[in-house]
């Protein structure tokens, strides 16, 4: 196992797999085999920018695992991606969509970059340079991506379109998350949150807690705003709200569509009027019945955990929370409900968006909800079935339910 620091992600990645191994007896011989991704690529991408001077970005796609089906994952612009972040980010997705039982693999892409900083020429250009850079390893039936942080529908449409152009063939089911024009799903794109609203109303139950209970979200992108909003809607109090420029705080509760506006017209949520302007970090520690960490992996780590007053946590984010973060919270008897379930609303309708691509028939975002609600509620009762059954932790529970099923596939297919 890989001597990093603990805020390496794949090295926790790998470090939660090992602390299920041996209560499930997994085999030596998968157990190696999930030590790395079955492929790895990275790629150097000229762009012409505006300037007329050519720079090079360089971008990664992980393939973690294929045995329960395609490669699935999203593919993140961000200026922190790095080779260890989306090794993990494709061994969480492998387990996600298992811990779902969905029929797909783990895999993810990332490129090295501020968005925000370029213009729409300049991304655009970008985006289409990634997809030449791995087309020759995705397809409908071989590894689907979709988008991620700082990608967006926009974006996933640009990279089918170079795709189908490479390929000279129509293609849809390539991508996921694209828009509905080019067939994409009704309710894609708030799916995340939407998913991991059904698990948290699952949990508030399981818990005794009501149904206007005081939440803080950690991260105010795609899902995070989502989850507000879909939250606050259903009666629960949004309290505290942060993104990389601040955290805004109000007992009395925040409005969340307003403050959407608010960081539409400012770039932040800080200094909404109203509220109490305090540093980025503090949301964390807010007295608050439940915390979702929506922003990055790493979130909560050994030096600010003890900070953490919540009863209940929701895992939007990927890896927000260290391993060594994870023992302290189990002390505190703090529920999480994992992110390899928790934010599997995403994964769940792109599964469902490949289906509809390869019928070529679209179904009613009230069919989509549906369907997503029934497999968000089965993966939590089976998920606590595990938990009560192992004497365990949601997150080791999910984990001894999604390796089981990736290594019963491996196993089927004579890969053992």
């Amino acid at each position: 196992m890989p001597n990093k620091s603990n805020h390496d992600p794949f090295s926790n990645a790998l470090r939660q797999l090992a602390n299920i191994k041996d209560i499930i007896k997994l085999e030596e011989n998968i157990y190696t085999q999930l030590q790395a991704p079955q492929k790895f690529l990275e790629v150097n991408i000229p762009v012409k920018m505006d300037d007329g001077k050519i720079k090079i970005f360089k971008g990664y796609r992980s393939q973690f695992n294929d045995a329960r089906g395609p490669f699935k994952g999203g593919i993140r612009f961000h200026p922190d991606v790095n080779e260890s972040e989306v090794k993990a980010l494709s061994a969480w997705m492998a387990w996600k969509t298992a811990a779902v039982n969905i029929p797909l693999g783990g895999a993810k892409g990332g490129v090295i970059v501020d968005p925000r900083e370029l213009s729409d020429r300049e991304l655009e250009e970008l985006s289409r340079g990634y997809m030449r850079g791995i087309y020759k390893l995705i397809g409908s039936a071989v590894d689907v991506p979709a988008p991620d942080v700082y990608t967006d529908p926009r974006i996933m449409g640009w990279m089918m379109d170079e795709y189908e152009k490479l390929t000279g063939q129509h293609d849809p089911g390539v991508i996921t998350g694209k828009p509905l024009s080019i067939g994409g799903s009704e309710a894609r794109y708030y799916s995340t949150a939407q998913g991991g609203f059904y698990v948290l109303d699952v949990a508030v139950k399981k818990m005794g807690l009501s149904k206007n209970a005081t939440v803080a979200v950690q991260g105010f992108g795609n899902a995070g705003a989502h989850m507000a909003k879909i939250l606050q809607k259903a009666g629960y109090k949004i309290v505290a709200v942060s993104d990389s420029k601040g955290t805004i705080a109000n007992v009395m509760g925040i409005d969340v569509e307003k403050l959407e506006a608010h960081k539409k017209k400012t770039g932040s949520v800080a200094h909404y009027p109203g509220c109490e302007d305090l540093g980025a970090k503090h949301c964390l520690g807010q007295e608050v019945d439940i915390l979702i960490p929506a922003a990055l992996e790493n979130s909560i780590t050994s030096e600010n955990v003890e900070a953490i007053k919540a009863k209940l946590i929701v895992e939007l984010a990927n890896g927000p929370i260290t391993p060594e973060a994870d023992e302290v919270l189990k002390k505190k008897n703090i529920l999480v409900v994992p992110d390899i379930l928790a934010n599997a609303g995403g994964v769940t309708v792109s599964y469902f968006e490949q289906v509809q691509n390869a019928y070529s028939y679209y179904w009613t975002e009230k069919e989509v909800l549906e369907k997503l609600s029934k497999i968000m509620y089965d993966s939590f009762e089976q998920i606590w079935k595990k938990k009560e059954e192992y004497l365990t932790d949601m997150r080791t529970a999910a984990y001894i339910l999604a390796v089981e099923r990736v290594a019963q596939a491996m196993k089927d297919r004579g890969r053992a």
